[in-house]
């Protein structure tokens, strides 16, 4: 869905995960005397407790593009970063039990340079598997997760704020995705997956990841009642990953998305707005790009208002790099910043969300 180079630093811890006061995340230990310049998309966030970040991954061409890179080094507007890909198993685990952390490592480097919270994505999706999994015995499949989990999480053990652990479970009707993990293991492949990434990481926010649960619905339902399930359970499940692509004369409005994440934090759980877009249909006109302006400030006012709302990151920052018009052509202006690196009107969307 989504190479410039770093110097490698020995992998630190990236953040403190004990609760800080007034913030319901653990706070990004800075090791650059480079402050942010001006009030921005994360310095906004920051103000109300929150985070706001983009998907980020060295394996992508932008890692070598300055003037795209200079949008993610901006302390003021970028404060978490999710690895797009490098992460997903058919680039960790092409062959079975061997184990490539280049990318990964390089984008956790940076990070740690730039004193961003990282999220892992993902462990545990049907999505992106390298052909062998399919081919293990059933008998072998919790082993097969166990110890993808337990090299991949434990890697990074304490480096990053969080995990989606499991993505995308559910089809949209509520059903359960019939993949590996699935048809040998039935519902239980996510209680395992948790488990293992509990024992590799025991500091990391565990997460289930899912999109188009952000309105009411048979797939919302599914999920509301897999966390309740869980919870009830004692499984180390601690958030739900909002994914939140949307069409533009689509987004669900604050109030919507309110409802929706305080199914979840009812139950002690987290929520995160995870891989944020909006994407319009081209050609983009001046009134499309303020109808997005408003639309984005009302999901992250969403966030604000939401208690244990923790933050959200976009599904990139500029429209140069988008996933967006290779899967939904004649679609496109998802982001916050045109192809030319400019601030569009959903820029102050974004911050204008944070200070609703």
């Amino acid at each position: 869905m989504f190479a410039r180079t770093v110097t490698l630093i020995a992998l630190l811890p990236l953040v403190q995960l004990g609760q800080v006061q007034g913030k319901p995340y653990g706070r990004p230990v800075s090791t650059s005397p480079r402050a942010a310049d001006a009030t921005g998309m994360h310095t906004a966030a920051d103000a109300q407790g929150r985070y706001f970040g983009t998907f980020c991954d060295p394996a992508s061409t932008y890692w070598t593009d300055a003037g795209f890179m200079a949008l993610v080094d901006n302390k003021a507007d970028v404060g978490q970063l999710t690895v797009s890909n490098s992460l997903k198993w058919d680039s960790t685990e092409r062959s079975q039990n061997s184990f490539t952390y280049t990318n990964p490592d390089k984008l956790v480097a940076y990070a740690q340079e730039h004193g961003y919270l990282v999220r892992g994505h993902t462990l545990v999706w049907h999505n992106q598997l390298p052909s062998w999994v399919s081919s293990v015995a059933q008998s072998s499949v919790a082993s097969v997760i166990e110890n993808h989990i337990s090299n991949v999480a434990g890697r990074y053990a304490g480096q990053l704020y969080a995990w989606d652990v499991v993505n995308e479970p559910f089809n949209e009707d509520g059903s359960w995705r019939t993949d590996p993990f699935y048809n040998a293991l039935g519902d239980s492949y996510v209680t395992i997956a948790l488990n293992a990434a509990r024992a590799a990481d025991p500091t990391a926010k565990l997460y289930i990841n899912e999109y188009n649960v952000e309105t009411p619905g048979r797939k919302s339902s599914a999920l509301v009642a897999l966390a309740k399930s869980l919870v009830s359970a004692g499984a180390p499940l601690h958030g739900i990953g909002f994914q939140c692509h949307f069409v533009l004369g689509q987004s669900p409005s604050t109030a919507t998305l309110v409802s929706q994440f305080e199914q979840y934090t009812s139950l002690g759980l987290e929520v995160a707005i995870t891989e944020l877009d909006i994407r319009i249909q081209q050609p983009a006109s001046s009134a499309s790009l303020a109808q997005q302006q408003t639309e984005y400030q009302n999901v992250v006012a969403a966030c604000k208002a939401v208690d244990l709302c923790v933050g959200v990151t976009a599904a990139g920052m500029s429209d140069k790099y988008t996933w967006v018009p290779g899967t939904f052509p004649g679609y496109g202006s998802p982001l916050m910043f045109d192809e030319s690196f400019n601030k569009k009107p959903a820029y102050t969307g974004v911050v204008d969300g944070w200070d609703a």
